[in-house]
């Protein structure tokens, strides 16, 4: 009568080890990649304002270029974890190294388009015709590091494939760490200005993929894959991606809608949207570090034929998502005092963004379900599902949100749309979930 139960805590033990050995270097990878920008905003800020506004430009349409691109990490994960879990590691870095390729070209492709065009992007977004200069130097010069940041992306879903989520940790740290050194050298030793500041994150980029490309070349050489570009394979890897890059632009859809709503209810509102976007933010690396352990896993367990072992750890990870959603929220409330004023010293920006955060911490368990179901769905390489429903979400939300102003609502009632988006992606990976169809075993799908 004992031995179930005793069995079943074994089990839960074990998935609790190692959803947290790849979640939390996981964590610590994703945070420290914002950390590059945030350099380079604190070296060039006491350059002067236009350098300043100009490197905000600049830096927010390098963001979305490789957010954009993301799927690379996230599809290269679930097919060499398959592979993984298949016990065919040379066919596991075969799909990796294909998706390398891909990022390759993907990057030179975005530096062909880019390169002419900087001045036009930075038009589009509106910089001033001081800051317009400045936001093109730093374009120019960072777009060439965007091959080196999506092979990045690639090389990091291969080791997290791999079940190896330390390496792009040790990475990412030293990456930043090398960024930081970089900056201060070539901005102000080196008299560079913004372009000195670029070229530091552009070297530091590349010194990073190397560090990848070796990790992954010793790997692919200790059981004999080859390196040479597979026409069929790099196909495959960018049509495994295309799902997921709708998924991605549906999601952004959502966040440009968000601010553009609150832009137009004046410049309080988007001051105290702004902050709590980036608590959102902040919070969104925390539930995304177990999604990425959850498309590793799912992936190498759905890889070994293991269909119940994929829904035990599927159920244990929604719970360790609700937990962490609930952690959350408690500590934006509980911490509010503290880093409120770090934001905004302003009594107004403060009144109007109390209300709204206290939404954002309610939907934080929400959040939890959400995210672990993505990488979960993500992991089983479920990628034409998860497209169709961030559409839908999107279609609900876009409306939502829009009627915002219209009806006289304010922040809160905006974020209380947002809150109505996060609902409704749970309700569509609740219900893939529980019908089973994401459970396809076999190193392919």
């Amino acid at each position: 009568m004992t031995q179930a139960p005793t069995s079943t805590k074994a089990a839960l033990r074990r998935h609790d080890r190692e959803i947290l050995s790849l979640a939390l270097p996981a964590f610590g990878a994703l945070v420290a990649e914002p950390l590059f920008l945030m350099v380079d905003s604190a070296i060039v800020g006491h350059l002067g304002t236009p350098q300043l506004a100009g490197l905000a430009i600049a830096g927010a349409l390098l963001s979305t270029a490789v957010s954009v691109f993301v799927f690379l990490a996230y599809a290269t994960t679930a097919a060499v974890a398959r592979r993984v879990g298949a016990g065919d590691l040379p066919a596991a870095l075969r799909q990796g190294i294909d998706g390398i390729w891909l990022a390759l070209l993907l990057g030179l492709a975005v530096v062909a388009v880019t390169l002419p065009t900087a001045p036009w992007l930075v038009q589009l977004f509106g910089a001033s015709e001081t800051a317009a200069p400045h936001a093109t130097t730093y374009l120019r010069v960072s777009i060439l590091g965007i091959p080196a940041m999506l092979i990045v992306l690639a090389a990091t879903g291969v080791l997290r494939g791999l079940q190896d989520t330390r390496t792009p940790l040790y990475v990412a740290i030293g990456g930043f760490a090398v960024n930081g050194v970089l900056n201060v050298g070539l901005v102000y030793g080196a008299g560079l200005g913004i372009a000195g500041s670029a070229w530091g994150t552009v070297i530091a980029q590349c010194g990073m993929a190397a560090a990848y490309l070796v990790v992954v070349v010793r790997g692919a050489r200790r059981h004999d894959a080859s390196l040479r570009p597979d026409a069929s394979g790099i196909r495959a890897s960018a049509q495994a991606g295309v799902p997921l890059l709708v998924r991605t632009l549906s999601l952004r859809a959502v966040l440009m809608i968000a601010t553009a709503v609150a832009a137009r209810m004046g410049d309080t509102e988007v001051a105290a949207h702004q902050i709590i976007l980036s608590l959102w933010s902040l919070m969104a690396f925390a539930l995304d570090a177990i999604a990425i352990a959850g498309q590793a896993i799912i992936g190498r367990y759905l890889g070994a034929d293991d269909a119940e072992g994929a829904r035990q750890v599927c159920r244990r990870m929604v719970q360790w998502g609700v937990v962490s959603g609930v952690v959350l929220g408690l500590l934006l409330i509980v911490a509010r005092p503290a880093f409120i004023p770090l934001f905004t010293g302003d009594p107004d920006v403060r009144s109007t963004l109390l209300p709204a955060l206290l939404v954002v911490a309610l939907s934080q368990p929400v959040s939890g379900v959400v995210f672990v179901l993505d990488g979960v769905l993500m992991g089983a390489g479920d990628g034409p599902y998860l497209a169709w429903a961030m559409l839908l979400t999107l279609a609900v939300f876009a409306p939502a949100a829009l009627l915002v102003p219209v009806l006289g609502g304010g922040l809160t009632s905006l974020w209380g749309a947002m809150t109505l988006m996060m609902t409704v992606r749970m309700g569509t990976l609740w219900f893939r979930m529980r019908s089973g169809r994401w459970i396809v075993t076999g190193a392919t799908r």
